[in-house]
């Protein structure tokens, strides 16, 4: 029977090149960003994940980042700029920096020699707040060859409810305050204006014609009440589509924000478009 990653481990060890856990800090703007990278076995060069998590990193998606590994790809997850335990202070906008400083790290000589990584193969996973950033980071590094966002949000069109609609901006606050325990020099009242600052720069939707030539991915849960698939997902599918957009996946599960009751089939749509893709 033929060996799958997703519910088998590797059925021999490579001795000279075993699977690792690696600590990694990168750096951004003078401050550190901790990280932590899976190093699959294997003499390589492997392809790479960069694993973005959310608003404010409770569901980091390990479970993913370990599938992946086991199917060849090295995995990053790190912490953005002022979040458990990074330094500096968080903001979106350090957010999208950070996923540069990242990228750009996982495509430097240093990842090439000592994590034995294909500069060339590097691709954008992120969920919600995550998938925003792996879009629109995308849609600026003309580089990225695949990206794919997992139940993303879109501050540009959450920023134009909130302009619209006062009692939307309290809903908006409350809902940051709620996760605000793990990110340093945030607060919620700032989060909000830097939203409308730039919703216009930050709306994936006005970043289509950035994507349409390139593998994208989006998946969404059809009982999502954080980042809801009517608001944000089915727009950018429309979007993409009708941009002429020839490398699209869509998937709508049958699951919550987090995919809690579906994590097996997630992972095996990742790693199967992952495959396909890069």
């Amino acid at each position: 029977m033929a060996y799958d990653p997703i519910t088998q481990d590797p059925l021999e060890r490579d001795s000279d090149f075993p699977p690792t856990l690696e600590q990694v800090t990168l750096h951004c703007s003078g401050d550190y960003l901790n990280g932590t990278l899976y190093l699959a076995q294997g003499e390589g060069p492997h392809p790479a994940v960069i694993l973005l998590h959310g608003f404010a990193g409770y569901e980091r998606n390990f479970d993913l980042a370990q599938a992946l590994r086991r199917g060849g790809y090295n995995v990053l997850i790190f912490h953005y700029r002022g979040s458990w335990g990074s330094g500096g202070v968080f903001c979106f906008k350090h957010v999208l920096e950070d996923t540069q400083a990242a990228y750009h790290f996982m495509r430097s000589t240093e990842a090439q020699t000592a994590y034995r990584t294909d500069p060339e193969r590097i691709a954008l996973v992120g969920h919600s707040m995550g998938g925003w950033a792996a879009l629109l980071t995308a849609a600026q590094l003309p580089s990225v060859p695949v990206v794919a966002s997992i139940a993303g949000v879109n501050f540009g069109v959450w920023a134009d409810m909130v302009a619209d609609d006062p009692a939307m901006r309290g809903f908006t606050e409350r809902f940051m305050e709620q996760n605000l325990a793990p990110l340093l020099g945030a607060n919620a009242d700032m989060l909000v204006d830097e939203i409308l600052e730039h919703r216009a720069l930050w709306n994936t939707l006005h970043m289509v014609d950035k994507l349409v030539n390139r593998p994208v991915l989006l998946v969404a849960g059809r009982y999502d009440v954080d980042v809801s698939p009517h608001l944000f997902h089915f727009p950018l599918v429309e979007a993409l589509e009708h941009g002429g957009a020839q490398h699209l996946s869509h998937h709508l599960l049958d699951s919550d924000h987090a995919f809690s009751n579906r994590r097996i089939t997630l992972a095996r749509l990742v790693l199967d478009w992952l495959n396909q893709s890069l």
